[in-house]
């Protein structure tokens, strides 16, 4: 038994971070301290003065445990992700899982490529967003292409005869892998490429007014129309950019707003010098706490040291941990980011506008959070109808059932309201059987806990045998949980499975025998491949008789689908780069990649001759003997025959 008042006599004067724990061991709260001793006792002092949602976790923490550090920064750091992990409930939390796309100029490369990619990395390439709209992201790219004639492929080098690709043959590539185009020439065209990126629209204009001139007096009008679309594109992806600044420069503004409907940030991104986007972001935050709070907990949660942090952050109003934030900002970028409120100047100017805007925004953000609350309550309501009966009859004999096997009795069993259950959703992956794989995804309370997702490689299964490997994940996830694997620790109310009768009977098969009392439905689609149905107790729900559920439905059955065809293509990928190649000792991976691409396959490169070898680009005579003779080796000792098949 925890003695809180015996544990804290043991609190060191030291800074830390503290996690609160209740009566199950769920973290419900972290927080950091520059003394431990003093900053935890505060807690279990008079309540007198406390908030009334502090008051509220108080009664909730039976124990607690300390992590000590060498500094507040350390402690920082910390919190920030412990509270990313265990997202507790008495923490401000943000909800919000968006990535937003960027422009990506890949300027480390000869022959540099301009791509969409929600990552921004160290890589010397040149990044410009974030973009809200992915769509206009993917009209700037197409435009950029279109009009440079820019290189779309992701190769970096090209062997001798290499063959050009359709884009060229279009006339929507200068050929970079046919030597068409310098070096030199094909940099001027980034640079104009650059240029565009940072506002700067005036030269694109020129030249296609020029070109749409020429074909216009060649009597080639439907080119012509062409480069006035491409025109009037330009013109209306540049009005999206807002001259802000009369210097230019990148920050993000954020904002905190209180509605009737909840708490938000509101954070608008100026880049070089131009509003180039604004987003919401929804807080799990009580009314009652203080906008400083809010705004500081947005920003240790939302940062990442995988993003682009500008140098520049501005805020409505000093945070009492700004100047460590600060820091913590710096060491992530790499470089100093400056926290501050504006005080004047088009700084001020600007921060007074984006107040504005907010205030506008807030009967559109209400208005979303209640339609949003309305769906989830309607799915809710309809989800008690259906399977409200069979959830309350599974937990009753999950209950019997653990008081003869305990490790199958569920920890957190804290009574959910009706409907807003804990679902998990599984789904298998697979081409013809090879590299299969299994995910599971979580919703809660009508919302996807990414947190939760899982992963399985299938390890017992060969071929494209979806229920069998559907067994297998199903047996790995519980085993875990019965083996008392915090991953694995929360249960769920119910199962969806991506299938049918067949899917769910194969899972229903695993459970009985593992003790397990879960509710389990099959997610069915229709001929076009959409929602279709829930597979219960062996009949199906149509759920077009229930809109709220089927909206529901078909999120989550989206979100697993995708979960999985993700972590496939990604296990494919991997397997794919790899070949015989790999093991030849000298052979690396641009060698590898350049031998391929001048003979086709591993069977030509088999049978080339060492002077073949060498012309190859990276290659030399070293090299080139290295691949004969292991191929030769190959050919001397072929591979045992199989005795089954003699």
């Amino acid at each position: 038994m925890f003695d809180i008042k015996e544990n804290l006599k043991k609190l060191p004067d030291k800074p830390g971070v503290y996690l609160h724990r209740d009566k199950l061991g769920h973290v419900i709260y972290v927080g950091k301290a520059v003394s431990l001793k003093n900053r935890v006792r505060q807690y279990f002092q008079s309540q007198t003065n406390m908030p009334p949602k502090v008051r509220a976790m108080v009664e909730h923490i039976e124990e607690f445990e300390y992590i000590t550090t060498d500094s507040e920064m350390e402690a920082l750091i910390l919190e920030c992700n412990l509270i990313k992990k265990y997202m507790p409930k008495y923490n401000v939390l943000l909800r919000d899982d968006k990535t937003y796309p960027y422009i990506k100029v890949t300027t480390g490369e000869d022959f540099p490529r301009v791509i969409k990619t929600r990552r921004v990395i160290g890589d010397g390439s040149r990044y410009f967003g974030p973009y809200s709209d992915a769509g206009a992201v993917n009209e700037i790219i197409d435009l950029l292409n279109s009009v440079y004639l820019l290189k779309r492929c992701s190769a970096k080098s090209f062997p001798k005869d290499f063959r050009p690709c359709l884009n060229y043959h279009i006339e929507q590539c200068r050929g970079v892998c046919a030597g068409r185009v310098s070096k030199e020439e094909y940099g001027r065209q980034i640079e104009k490429v650059l240029s565009f990126l940072k506002g700067q629209n005036q030269e694109m204009i020129e030249t296609l007014t020029e070109r749409m001139r020429q074909e216009s007096e060649a009597l080639n009008f439907e080119r012509a129309a062409e480069y006035r679309d491409k025109i009037e594109a330009v013109k209306a992806i540049s009005e999206k950019q807002k001259v802000v600044l009369s210097s230019a420069g990148d920050m993000d503004l954020i904002l905190s707003a209180k509605g009737t409907e909840g708490v938000y940030i509101v954070m608008f991104f100026v880049r070089g010098g131009k509003l180039c986007g604004r987003e919401s972001y929804t807080m799990e935050s009580e009314m009652s706490d203080d906008r400083k709070t809010i705004v500081s907990s947005f920003i240790k949660q939302h940062y990442r040291g995988d993003m682009l942090i500008p140098k520049e952050i501005a805020l409505e109003e000093e945070t009492e941990d700004m100047r460590l934030l600060s820091q913590w900002l710096s060491g992530l970028r790499g470089a100093q980011v400056r926290l501050f409120v504006p005080q004047k100047g088009d700084k001020h100017a600007l921060m007074e506008m984006a107040r504005r805007d907010v205030i506008e925004m807030m009967k559109v953000l209400d208005q979303r959070a209640a339609s949003g609350r309305e769906r989830s309550a309607e799915a809710a309501r309809e989800l008690e109808k259906i399977f409200g009966a069979a959830v309350a009859a599974a937990e009753e004999e999950q209950l019997r059932a653990s008081e003869e096997k305990p490790e199958i009795r569920r920890p957190d069993a804290e009574k959910r309201p009706a409907g807003m259950w804990r679902i998990e959703s599984y789904d298998i992956s697979n081409t013809g059987g090879v590299d299969s794989v299994g995910v599971m995804v979580v919703f809660e309370n009508g919302k996807p806990d990414r947190q939760s997702y899982r992963k399985f490689r299938i390890r017992t299964t060969d071929g494209p045998d979806d229920y069998a490997g559907m067994q297998e994940v199903i047996y790995r996830r519980f085993r875990r949980a019965q083996k008392g694997d915090p991953g694995f620790r929360r249960r769920p109310d119910l199962l969806f499975i991506d299938g049918g009768k067949g899917h769910v009977n194969a899972v229903e098969e695993v459970l009985s025998a593992m003790g397990e009392h879960i509710v389990t439905a099959g997610m069915v689609k229709d001929d076009r491949h959409r929602t279709r149905g829930l597979i219960v107790n062996g009949r199906e729900v149509v759920l077009k008789e229930h809109p709220a559920l089927f909206r529901y439905v078909t999120s989550i059955q989206d979100e697993v689908h995708r979960f999985a065809i993700d972590y496939h293509r990604g296990i494919r990928s991997k397997n794919m780069s790899r070949s015989v190649l790999d093991e030849i000792p000298g052979i690396g991976e641009q060698r590898k990649k350049a031998l391929l691409a001048a003979f086709g396959s591993i069977g030509a490169i088999r049978e080339a001759d060492v002077q073949r070898l060498t012309e190859v680009e990276g290659m030399n005579r070293k090299a080139a003997e290295a691949v004969y003779l292991y191929f030769r080796k190959e050919k001397e000792n072929p591979a045992p025959a199989d005795p089954a098949q003699s």
